[in-house]
């Protein structure tokens, strides 16, 4: 119990120590933020060795009071499926921290603002009550609006307010279909074993109403064709380290959710596979097709992380061992490779003050540590063998073949766009003849090789030995699959 507590709170600790610092003792304010995220980072990581993989049940669990009633109670802990996305947020969001030291304006509102949203991340994957989950889930929502609006390029308002109205709209439908449910609970709980043992004696009809309900909310932060509306001005617009957080963590909030929701209501996930499937296929082609056609950089990484994030989705819907495993694999190993992106895409930029891939070329001779880590990150996106994405896709796609039978054909198609797109990225940039603009371009420097190699480590350990992961979630998609008897 302390150390998960070590893990969720010393980031809000954080913020309200950076909020009372004076603003012009700038060091002392990037320096309080890394270290209240270092300590977030240890403490999690330090529970690794200690968790059980043998059981799908709840770990490290850390009750107390939410309310003077006692059904209000709540609690937080992990399990096999939460844990990882722990794991995965705490390094993320020490690494955006460590991208960002090279000097955003009005620091300390950066910063405060940055930890109180992995306070708010955290709790979501570690909220135990469907009421603690959703007031977490909607305080992501204030510091992402002011890293976005007050931070972000040119467009930044028109990328805030829209972010903001979509994920607004989804959580009003959320919040509906949460108190529906809690209304169902015969001692009106909120606990979401109490939730999930009440909902077995809902009708298929009910379960399908509550089921649209939530997943409107959680298809948006994933997010699912057609509500990634949002999804283009608000990565594109951020700050680097602001649209890391966004693809390996905010989407992973809502593929976590649905995991969450497919074990809820066992009947209404049943019923609306069929819908999951497709809208996994459409976000998996029209997302690569997007990327494909992008002469942006950082857009194409954007497009990219939503084909993706169609994995995930075709994964659910399997309802197997082999595709729920995929699924949540998928979840780690996209984590890690649209960080990288964004975080080398941003380190590019930074320094040629543009992404149009056709302002590039021959930088290979030039940037050898960018050329090397671009293309690792890029490669092991694409799901090449022996990297963090093959062993997830796969996975995925034979889950979903043993339910769908050819029909999982189609996601291979997104693969190859994928292939394509990232293979022309790596050609435009780094081979060809030298842009004489670039001849002097300074490579990767310590601080970025820093931050990025244990992404890059991650990016091969994941591909090359996945069992480590593997063994992590294995009790506990097994548990979840014995619902649908995969």
């Amino acid at each position: 119990m302390p150390s998960l507590l070590l893990t969720i709170f010393p980031p809000l600790l954080g913020a309200i120590f950076v909020i009372l610092l004076p603003s012009r003792n700038v060091r002392l304010i990037k320096g309080v933020a890394l270290f209240h995220a270092a300590i977030a980072f240890v403490a999690s990581w330090s529970l690794v060795p200690t968790f059980d993989r043998t059981t799908s049940a709840l770990q490290f669990v850390a009750p107390f009071p939410w309310s003077p009633d006692a059904d209000g109670s709540a609690a937080l802990g992990v399990d096999g499926i939460s844990f990882p996305m722990v794991l995965l947020t705490t390094l993320v969001m020490l690494i955006a921290l460590v991208a960002s030291l090279h000097g955003a304006h009005r620091v300390k509102g950066y910063f405060a603002w940055f930890l109180l949203l992995e306070f708010a991340v955290l709790g979501v994957f570690t909220s135990l009550s469907w009421s603690l989950f959703y007031v977490f889930w909607e305080l992501t929502l204030v510091p992402l609006f002011f890293l976005v609006s007050v931070w972000g390029g040119k467009n930044r308002s028109a990328a805030s307010m829209s972010f903001f109205l979509y994920t607004l709209a989804g959580s009003v439908l959320m919040l509906v279909a949460i108190l529906a449910l809690h209304l169902s609970v015969p001692k009106h709980g909120f606990g979401m074993v109490e939730m999930q043992n009440a909902s077995a004696g809902l009708g298929r009809a009910t379960q399908v109403l509550l089921f649209l309900g939530l997943f409107a909310g959680l298809a948006v932060k994933i997010p699912v064709f057609p509500l990634h509306g949002w999804l283009p001005l608000a990565y594109v617009e951020s700050e680097p380290p602001v649209s890391m957080v966004f693809s390996a963590v905010l989407a992973k909030m809502g593929a976590y959710g649905l995991l969450r929701l497919t074990a809820l209501l066992p009947a209404g996930a049943e019923s609306l596979v069929p819908l999951l499937f497709l809208l996994g296929l459409v976000n998996i082609v029209y997302g690569a097709l997007l990327a494909f056609r992008q002469p942006d950089l950082k857009t194409m990484v954007a497009y990219g992380s939503m084909s993706h994030m169609g994995f995930v989705l075709i994964g659910v819907s399997s309802l197997n061992g082999a595709g729920l495993t995929g699924a949540t694999m998928q979840m780690c190993t996209h984590g890690v490779s649209s960080a990288a992106l964004f975080l080398l895409v941003g380190a590019l930029e930074r320094r040629t003050k543009t992404r149009d891939l056709r302002h590039y070329g021959g930088l290979a001779s030039v940037t050898p540590r960018f050329f090397v880590a671009l293309s690792l990150a890029l490669l092991g996106s694409m799901g090449l063998p022996g990297l963090a994405g093959f062993v997830s896709e796969l996975s995925t796609l034979v889950g979903t073949f043993q339910r769908y039978e050819y029909l999982a054909g189609i996601a291979t198609v997104g693969v190859l766009i994928t292939a394509g797109y990232s293979m022309r990225a790596i050609g435009r940039i780094f081979f060809g003849p030298l842009n004489p603009r670039w001849k002097h371009l300074r490579d990767l420097e310590p601080r970025e090789l820093f931050a990025a190699a244990p992404l890059g480590v991650l990016i091969v350990a994941l591909g090359v030995a996945p069992r480590a992961a593997l063994d992590l979630f294995a009790a506990t998609v097994s548990h979840m699959a014995t619902l649908f008897h995969g």
